[in-house]
């Protein structure tokens, strides 16, 4: 019972960390209801053993990173656009280079952006990527290098500024 409320008390404290999260993963807030929903499931099955040996949030968000890529979402037969939703909106709305960069960002393959992710987002070096995605670190810095390169060419007043700072 002690568990169950510890579990409780995690998911009450991260979830909006967890949510945020998922939705730099996947670019919209239903595919990252969905990633959180599901890791939350898993991890509350393995809950007892990773309380106990491992960072609870460490592992929630690897889940979410490897169900990002899995092969069942890239099944998925909707595909959720950036419209506003009906009625009020109070939120302010991305401009439009942060709407380009979400654009460009959703257009790279899965694995190109959760690297991405991870490392600009996440901060993990290329070791810890390539534990958390299963890959090499060569992998981890190809992917890296084949994103970067697509969000150059996608969004070009980026690279002028990129190449103004060095």
């Amino acid at each position: 019972m002690e568990e169950d409320s510890r579990f409780e008390s995690f998911v009450a404290d991260r979830v909006d960390a967890l949510l945020r999260y998922g939705y730099v993963l996947s670019g919209n807030a239903h595919d990252a209801a969905d990633l959180t929903q599901e890791a939350l499931i898993r991890l509350h099955r393995a809950w007892p053993r990773v309380q106990r040996k491992e960072n609870p949030e460490a592992y929630t968000r690897t889940i979410m990173a490897r169900l990002h890529m899995s092969a069942w979402r890239r099944r998925r037969r909707e595909h959720l656009i950036w419209d506003l939703p009906d009625g009020d909106h109070y939120d302010l709305l991305p401009s439009d280079v942060e709407q380009r960069l979400w654009r460009a960002l959703d257009g790279l393959p899965r694995k190109q952006r959760a690297v991405l992710v991870l490392r600009y987002y996440e901060d993990l070096s290329d070791e810890e990527i390539a534990k958390v995605l299963g890959i090499s670190r060569g992998t981890v810095r190809s992917h890296a290098s084949l994103g970067l390169s697509k969000l150059r060419s996608a969004l070009p007043e980026f690279a002028a500024a990129e190449k103004g700072q060095s």
